[in-house]
């Protein structure tokens, strides 16, 4: 109920300005690392100074027409020329209607193919994250667009929640892919999503497993200790190496859970997102769990 009342509250153009306003101070720089890139780099690298893997995302959805994609592309190119100018174990990962996806699949695919290739020159990779489910379709068709066009530096992402998911697994295993999974944060009817978070945690144990059998690479995205345990347990239980799998947690969420997990000898990605449009970021951020709606109360009450 929380979660929805605060993603329903998000689309508040009042409450829309008066975190804009003040959120960065209040505590939204828990979970994004800046408003400029130069900001971003210092965080990320403190991050793989203390063992840690990251990747970066320019905060932003859809744009409204071709010269708005050209920006993106241009900005994800400065950050890809500048992470390998850093020398940071840092990529990306990016939203497709950030390059068109909403209004010309074509052009979201040829705006991606340029940073994909981008990437690949300096020994990089991208992740096309997940969205809505009404993108769903679009973005499996661009990842294998890409992937049969002999592009191995880029993966995608399958989200737990979404009853179509485990036969989207199934549909991309002979690309050998590089899926991330996660829960899910969009809100999405029942028609579509499992509501219950017991259904949705099932859903998320079956898809990690199935892709850790089948070959590929899994980053296992979650900060539920639960299912990181059961994920370990079932990786060795059947001899998959942890050069095959990932754990992946966001920003200002379970630091010391990401420093024991490296401790223990496993990789960990931090996703660290940064830029000025970061509203909504936070706001599915808060969402999914009351405790960080909490931490930005109590930092209003101290103001």
């Amino acid at each position: 109920m929380l979660r929805k009342a605060i993603l329903a509250a998000a689309e508040s153009p009042r409450l829309r300005r008066g975190v804009r306003r003040h959120g960065m101070r209040l505590g939204a720089a828990r979970f994004v690392a800046g408003e400029s890139l130069d900001q971003a780099v210092v965080v990320l690298r403190g991050l793989n100074e203390k063992g840690l893997l990251a990747n970066t995302t320019l905060l932003g959805e859809g744009v409204n027409d071709e010269a708005e994609t050209r920006i993106v592309v241009e900005s994800y190119t400065a950050i890809l020329d500048r992470i390998a100018a850093e020398g940071l174990r840092v990529n990306i990962a990016l939203k497709l209607t950030h390059l068109g996806l909403g209004f010309d699949e074509e052009l979201a695919r040829a705006n991606i193919g340029e940073l994909v290739s981008h990437a690949a020159g300096q020994g990089n990779f991208v992740r096309l994250d997940m969205e809505e489910s009404t993108f769903v379709d679009a973005t499996l068709r661009v990842y294998r667009s890409l992937r049969e066009e002999g592009h191995e530096n880029v993966g995608t992402v399958l989200q737990s929640y979404l009853y179509r998911s485990p036969a989207d697994l199934e549909s991309l295993l002979d690309l050998i892919p590089n899926l991330r999974f996660v829960k899910g944060a969009y809100l999405e009817p029942a028609a579509v999503a499992y509501p219950e978070k017991g259904d949705v945690d099932a859903a998320y144990s079956a898809l990690v497993e199935h892709s850790l059998s089948a070959g590929g690479f899994t980053a296992i995205a979650t900060h539920d200790t639960a299912l990181i345990a059961r994920a370990i347990a079932f990786a060795k239980a059947n001899g998959v190496g942890s050069d095959r799998f990932q754990f992946q947690m966001l920003y200002g969420v379970r630091g010391k859970l990401q420093l024991d997990l490296v401790a223990k000898g496993y990789d960990v990605l931090v996703a660290t997102p940064y830029g000025p449009d970061w509203y909504r970021y936070l706001m599915r951020r808060l969402a999914e769990r009351p405790a960080n709606v909490l931490f930005i109360a109590r930092n209003l009450i101290r103001r």
